[in-house]
């Protein structure tokens, strides 16, 4: 991942003050309610659309202090109506946030550096951050509540658009996969046992330090960069047989004995325990398969593409007997595309190795045997069937009605949203300083 996209996130989810430096002289530009919007609320704002790489149309410092005071209109109704944050949702998305910026920067140590200030401090202004980001969302979704969408009138605004505005619809694809693994052998597994073991003799007697070997030989390679530092976690977050010895761990001079998950074989080491959560230091090794198990692997599958070949088994049924893939399988095969929620995807959003194999098929037609890596990290072997191919295209009722409805659904959001803001604009105190209203806004109301 480059600099360039570490700095654009870090600055998307907080700009602090601190960063910028404090050499702005402060002062009051709007007051929407009770609540201030500051000169060096407007510069961070700003900073971080810089960074970000967003531009704005206009005059950024009438654009931003709107947006600012919008998200105040949103804050003072939530007060009214009692909305508030779900703490525990708040607590585990600062964490997540905080474990990546640790991930990209390299440690808790650099992440205070670069943002000059301790990891408590960072977690309380994230905390403030994410919960009004939570809240406001909470009270849109109460404005717009359960709009019901008629076919009638997705129809109707799908006519009334002009040519040039109908989206481009892009090649979509339904997969279905069927996967074999290779046996691995005792001798195998008990190799990679008896290291980890080694491993954790060698830490115990403090001959090595732990993070130094996880560097060195841990294959989960990103936590591997941080001296397997993983970040604290919720016992839900990690897989139970990983969690369970987590969670019992006390003495953080002691590492664990080898555990067995799915992903492979690891020892863990505690860092710190915080509540309902927990900071790890992990290895991991997997056995690897021989030359002679993959190529049985191979073999095995060479079988099942001869069966289909003769119509005596379907695709699905192949699939419901001998793929290992338990995340397909009660699927019959079938991929979901976790961005969508949906089994359609775009070439783009398939996992390079089955786009690759799918690329130049029809529907219903079969890849030839290949060899991928699965979601957790282990070499596999696969045939990939094309459920059904939509070439691109420009949307249609037919064919793409979810596309427009969702694009109906939007600005029909978008105009309860509106009515409501200029009717909140009615019934609160609002005032700008007379050097901050020479604007042309984008709701008028807010000078009366």
């Amino acid at each position: 991942m480059s600099n360039r996209f570490i700095q654009v996130f870090l600055c998307s989810i907080l700009f602090l003050t601190s960063a910028m430096g404090a050499s702005i002289i402060d002062e009051v530009a709007w007051v929407v309610g009770d609540e201030a919007i500051l000169l060096s609320d407007v510069e961070e704002y700003r900073q971080r659309l810089r960074y970000e790489g967003t531009s704005i149309e206009g005059d950024p410092y009438c654009y931003i202090p709107e947006q600012l005071a919008l998200q105040k209109l949103y804050l003072d109704q939530a007060k009214i109506d009692s909305i508030s944050a779900d703490s525990k949702t708040v607590s585990n998305q600062v964490e997540m946030r905080i474990n990546y910026l640790i991930s990209q920067i390299g440690s808790r140590e650099k992440v205070e550096e670069y943002f000059n200030q301790d990891i408590a401090s960072l977690r309380e202004e994230l905390t403030e951050m994410v919960s009004n980001q939570q809240i406001i969302q909470q009270m849109q979704r109460k404005i717009i509540g359960d709009v019901k969408v008629t076919p009638a009138e997705v129809k109707k605004f799908f006519k009334s658009l002009p040519d040039d505005s109908i989206p481009e619809i892009p090649t979509q694809v339904e997969v279905q996969l069927l996967t074999v693994a290779p046996s691995i052998s005792k001798k195998s597994i008990e190799e990679v046992k008896a290291k980890l073991r080694g491993f954790k003799d060698r830490v115990d007697s403090k001959e090595t330090e732990f993070s130094t070997l996880a560097i060195l030989y841990s294959e989960d390679k990103e936590s591997a960069k941080r001296g397997g530092e993983l970040g604290f976690m919720g016992r839900g977050q990690l897989v139970p047989e990983f969690a369970d010895v987590a969670f019992s761990l006390h003495d953080a001079s002691r590492v664990s004995k080898v555990v067995e998950t799915e992903f492979g074989f690891h020892i863990i080491q505690l860092i710190e325990k915080s509540g309902d959560k927990v900071n790890v230091r992990h290895i991991l090794m997997k056995p690897k398969a021989s030359l002679e198990e993959k190529n049985n692997a191979m073999a095995r599958l060479d079988s099942i593409v001869s069966v289909l070949d003769s119509s005596v088994m379907t695709f699905e049924e192949a699939v419901s007997h001998y793929s290992v893939d338990k995340g397909s399988k009660n699927s019959l095969g079938l991929l979901m595309n976790q961005k969508t929620g949906s089994s359609k995807f775009q070439m783009s959003e398939l996992p390079q190795d089955i786009a690759k194999a799918v690329y130049r098929l029809n529907q219903g037609e079969v890849t030839n045997p290949f060899m991928m890596v699965d979601s957790k990290g282990n070499e596999v072997f696969a045939i990939a069937k094309v459920k059904s191919l939509v070439k691109a295209h420009k949307a249609n009722v037919e064919d793409d009605f979810m596309v427009i409805k969702a694009a109906y659904q939007e600005q029909k959001n978008s105009e309860l949203l509106k009515d409501w803001v200029l009717g909140k604009q009615k019934s609160i105190y609002v005032k700008i300083d007379p050097k901050w209203r020479n604007c042309d806004f984008q709701y008028p109301g807010w000078i009366k």
